[in-house]
């Protein structure tokens, strides 16, 4: 089955707001056929990528704006449960503590029925191994033991939220969110295109809806796809000639019904300023133009596509995230006019 979006908007996850009541009525507004629950890092740590999902995590303890790990005595006995739970699929545990996210329960009770989709998120096991760091200073992604272990560990908390999601929206889409992907292939990232395979394996086998994949810049697009997400989604507003170097793998996703998610809305003030609808429709066909002339289907592209911001919009003033949204809505029914 194609995932025919057909350039339908939905967001990346993070908003600027501090209140959830009014993120949602925000997301309400402008995102009613695949709206999305709303994080929150302006309105406290808890609500910051990395630290929202590593919560309950065994070893890891919340240090003022940081995430600390330490093998403690219980450490080995916890794991053990971890990873019992992973293969028993006993995901319920494994749900938001309190202000962790509060934008995802305003988000459920908010009583917002979507129109195509739900959209979740949750951060991947690349960029959350990087981000926790060991005793001993290290990243915990170059422990096999731990890496692993933070692997099944997100792929619970993802089910679990996907559940909560279905009870709203029988499809449900699932971002897994690794921006530390940008550093694939570089100095500042020790780590195997196996190995990325892997991990996000993990985590994408527990999704049972559709399976998608963000990251905000440059990285090997060949071992992402290779993963298996069912969408691709990437910072089109600036590295769309990047993704275009990797067309036979885009080819390959999209002939197997796949989709792309093309970030084309700027997430800052000064590139919003001068962009409008038909600017961004423009250097969208631009871009998807890359792709047309190495061997895929224009109209076909632009079917199973999705359109996002180039990437979360906590950044911005509120009146920021307005403008973006709204350039959003009007880019996707300038598209939807004119290919149907």
């Amino acid at each position: 089955m194609k995932l025919e979006f057909r350039c339908l908007a939905t967001g990346i996850g993070s908003l600027p707001h501090q209140d959830p009541k009014a993120a949602c009525a925000f997301i309400s507004k402008y995102f009613k056929e695949i709206p999305f629950w709303p994080q929150l890092p302006q309105l406290s740590a808890k609500e910051d990528m990395f630290i929202q999902y590593i919560e309950g995590f065994p070893g890891v303890s919340l240090d003022g704006e940081k995430t600390v790990w330490r093998r403690t005595d219980k450490f080995a006995e916890e794991l053990e449960k971890l990873y019992e739970h992973h293969l028993q699929g006993q995901y319920q545990s494994y749900g938001f503590g309190k202000g962790y996210a509060s934008g995802f329960q305003s988000f459920l009770d908010s009583g917002i029925v979507p129109e195509r989709a739900v959209k979740g998120q949750v951060t991947g096991p690349v960029s959350m191994g990087l981000s926790l760091v060991k005793e001993d200073m290290r990243p915990a992604l170059y422990d096999e033991e731990l890496s692993d272990a933070i692997a099944r560990f997100l792929c619970l908390k993802a089910i679990r939220q996907e559940n909560s999601l279905k009870a709203i929206c029988r499809e449900t889409i699932m971002f897994v969110d690794e921006p530390s992907l940008a550093n694939l292939g570089s100095a500042y990232i020790n780590i195997s295109k196996e190995q990325v395979v892997k991990l996000l394996g993990l985590v994408f086998k527990g999704i049972s809806g559709i399976k998608a994949i963000h990251c905000c810049a440059n990285t090997d697009w060949g071992a992402v796809i290779e993963a298996g997400p069912d969408i691709v989604s990437f910072d089109a507003y600036n590295y769309m000639v990047n993704l275009s170097l990797y067309a036979s793998e885009v080819k390959a996703l999209i002939e197997r019904g796949g989709a792309i998610a093309w970030g084309i809305v700027p997430n800052t003030v000064e590139a919003l300023q001068k962009e409008t609808s038909a600017s961004l429709k423009d250097r969208l066909e631009e871009g998807i133009g890359l792709f047309d002339r190495k061997g895929l289907n224009h109209r076909q592209l632009i079917a199973q596509s999705l359109l996002t911001p180039s990437c979360g919009m906590a950044g911005l003033p509120v009146d920021g995230a307005e403008k973006a949204a709204e350039l959003l809505r009007e880019l996707s029914a300038l598209l939807r006019k004119r290919y149907g």
